[in-house]
């Protein structure tokens, strides 16, 4: 565990990439293999099963610190963060711990179906031996909030370089169904043959927004237009007569999508295809708000399978007959798929994603222009050269998204933050105007700079009219242009509408209450957007 917790320390202090890879470098050469799997799990976002309820956390940890609740969570609500709190706000420990990480991750995988004091009495023993960084870490890891800022990428160059194996074989290793349980550091990092594991995808390739002029890339001719759809990005994956599907954030998700399960024999072994999850009925393609009634659920009836079933737009094949084509360019793997599909009848389970046509950026311009009316977010633009390439990459693909929908709002609500802006009222309410009242209608919380943040929350102090818990109402008297990609109709809200991806996109200092818009505006919107 000090060798991670000294790790951690070197990660969190630095903003510098050299030294993150470096110390990264250093720990994958001296680490125990188990220690080193564990450390690549964390590092990719594999958490584990939360073992112990974090109002029970804090509630020990009160105890063990010999303070009242009321001041541990007064002390939490200043740093934002439990586990820090936590290790900050105990005693010291009277003993001293030479356990691994993977003793500790063990140590809290056994709190499973525990009674509680059998738990408290194992925590306090933990929190006895470990000094205060190595308290920060495991308090991360039995929370299942482990962050710090390195990414998977960054993470498995680090990788590559330690085990001196290429970067690109290595995040394919990373891909797939594995946990540390179920593998060895052997078998998963230094095995020649990856491809033993049929259900691997391929690390999916991600565009930048292209925020220049489109002229900016050059002539058009050189570049392939295609729609950007808005639904989930995944790969369907036909192996040895087997099926699979995965998200972009490495889920395996086929038993979620049985509309696909027939293209085990549809389509001919060793065929991976990259594209859009999209809800389609009768010819048409429907709203994300019709893909989100179906994410997330156990269990999918035969109702939700009628009002939301769903295609593969395919835009892109990534493996024929067991073959790698990424490093082929994307016209010529264009071609294979459309040929792939062209003489395997997929039973409109698939269909390609036709190639947007036009002679100038002016031409596609007014393409993109009414994207909303073709459901879909805009267009992406990709080097007709290109090779599929590894995670995002500047250069050959871009997405080309069209303006999001605005409106004015009201501040009506404040809330502290959490990390960073613990100290800071940061995340919003926002109403619009009913006549002589406020409806509120939907949060937001990122868009607006430090310094905008620091004096919103000065005043928000000086402004308060009630409080709820961690919430305080403030004055109306500010107002926000918001911005948003998508509305709908929702009965859980009193607008009777809810936005997708709202965030602040300037303080309106210039506009008063009167000024901003109304709830009628928002259901005019509704209509022509939802």
């Amino acid at each position: 565990m000090k060798h991670f917790a000294h790790l951690f320390i070197q990660l969190d202090q630095t903003t510098k990439t050299k030294l993150k890879v470096a110390a990264l470098v250093e720990y994958f050469k001296v680490a125990e293999e188990k220690d080193k799997l564990w450390t690549i799990a964390l590092l990719s976002h594999r958490r584990l099963k939360r073992t112990v309820n974090t109002t029970l956390l804090r509630a020990w940890a009160a105890e063990a610190s010999g303070i009242p609740l009321w001041l541990f969570e007064e002390s939490y609500g200043i740093t934002g963060d439990l586990a820090e709190t936590i290790a900050l706000i105990l005693p010291q420990a009277t003993q001293v711990s030479t356990h691994s990480l993977t003793y500790w991750i063990e140590y809290i995988k056994a709190l499973e179906g525990k009674e509680d004091t059998e738990k408290q009495a194992a925590v306090n023993a933990a929190w006895s031996q470990l000094n205060k960084t190595e308290r920060f870490v495991f308090n991360k890891i039995i929370t299942g909030g482990f962050r710090v800022g390195v990414s998977q990428k960054l993470m498995t160059r680090a990788l590559a370089q330690a085990v001196e194996v290429e970067q690109s074989q290595l995040a394919h290793r990373l891909m797939g169904d594995w946990t540390p349980d179920s593998t060895t550091f052997e078998t998963l990092i230094l095995t020649e043959n990856p491809s033993d594991d049929i259900s691997k995808p391929y690390p999916f390739y991600l565009a930048y927004a292209l925020e220049d002029a489109p002229e900016s890339l050059g002539a058009v001719s050189d570049w392939q237009a295609e729609r950007k759809w808005d639904g989930i990005r995944g790969q369907v994956i036909v192996r040895e007569g087997e099926l699979f599907v995965w998200s972009r954030g490495e889920e395996l998700m086929t038993d979620r999508f049985p509309e696909y399960h027939p293209l085990a024999d549809l389509l001919p072994n060793g065929t991976v295809l990259d594209g859009e999850i999209l809800p389609y009925k009768n010819g048409e393609i429907l709203t994300f708000n019709i893909l989100q009634t179906r994410i997330g659920r156990k269990k999918l009836g035969k109702k939700i399978l009628l009002q939301a079933p769903i295609i593969l737009m395919a835009y892109d094949l990534l493996e024929l007959w067991g073959e790698d084509l990424r490093k082929r360019p994307i016209s010529e793997r264009r071609s294979l798929l459309e040929n792939l599909l062209s003489e395997h009848d997929t039973q409109g389970i698939v269909q390609v994603s036709k190639i947007v046509q036009a002679d100038t950026w002016v031409d596609l311009a007014k393409i993109r222009a009414n994207a909303r009316q073709d459901k879909c977010e805009g267009l992406m633009l990709k080097r007709k050269n290109a090779p599929y390439q590894v995670g995002r990459k500047r250069g050959d693909w871009w997405k080309w998204k069209i303006d999001p929908l605005t409106i004015d709002a009201v501040l009506i609500y404040a809330q502290r933050g959490s990390g960073r802006r613990a100290n800071l009222f940061t995340d919003y309410t926002f109403a619009v105007r009913d006549g002589d009242r406020l409806v509120p209608f939907t949060k937001a919380y990122s868009g607006l700079t430090d310094k905008e943040f620091k004096e919103i929350t000065a005043w928000v102090r000086q402004n308060t009219l009630e409080r709820f818990g961690p919430v305080r109402s403030v004055r109306p008297q500010h107002v926000f242009e918001l911005a948003f990609e998508g509305i709908r109709a929702s009965t859980r809200h009193k607008s009777g509408v809810a936005l997708r991806f709202p965030r602040m996109l300037r303080w309106r200092k210039d506009k008063a209450v009167k000024d901003a818009n109304t709830l009628e505006d928002l259901k005019g919107m509704l209509e022509v957007y939802g």
